[in-house]
């Protein structure tokens, strides 16, 4: 039996939590809970920094998934990343949501000054995909089903 249950978020520390969460929410995905704050020595201890402060929203997808966490550090200060960073560099590279209209969203997207990362590719006739740059340089895969 697998010690797994399901899979329940992803995380991402980011620097400026409500624009992150307005582009996430502009998506589509729902606020579920937060903004709240996280201190102490259950944070402390699971993180392993002492001392430290978090500010925390979680979103959900419409159909009630897997969920995603957005944290700003307060204490300590957060680490700058590379918001260039490619799709090769190793670590958490992007976050994928399945779309109905890939290029109305990217359309959407471009408008807010959020470009694609490449191009629109299809994948053997059954998925169109796009790598969209969002905030902070996080990379947003948003496929389409067309088969």
């Amino acid at each position: 039996m697998s010690p797994i249950r399901r899979f329940d978020h992803v995380g991402i520390t980011v620097a400026d939590l409500p624009a992150v969460t307005e582009f996430f929410v502009g998506l589509g995905l729902e606020v579920q809970g937060g903004p709240s704050f996280v201190e102490g020595e259950f944070l402390d201890t699971v993180i392993g920094i002492p001392d430290s402060r978090t500010e925390i929203v979680m979103l959900r997808p419409p159909d009630g998934g897997t969920c995603l966490e957005l944290s700003s550090f307060l204490r300590p200060r957060h680490q700058p990343g590379l918001p260039a960073a490619m799709a090769t560099e190793l670590g958490l590279r992007n976050v994928a949501f399945e779309v109905d209209d890939l290029q109305g969203t990217v359309n959407r997207l471009a408008a807010d000054g959020y470009g694609l990362v490449g191009g629109i590719g299809e994948y053997e006739q059954s998925w169109r995909m796009a790598y969209v740059r969002g905030p902070e340089g996080i990379i947003v895969s948003l496929a389409e089903r067309i088969a």
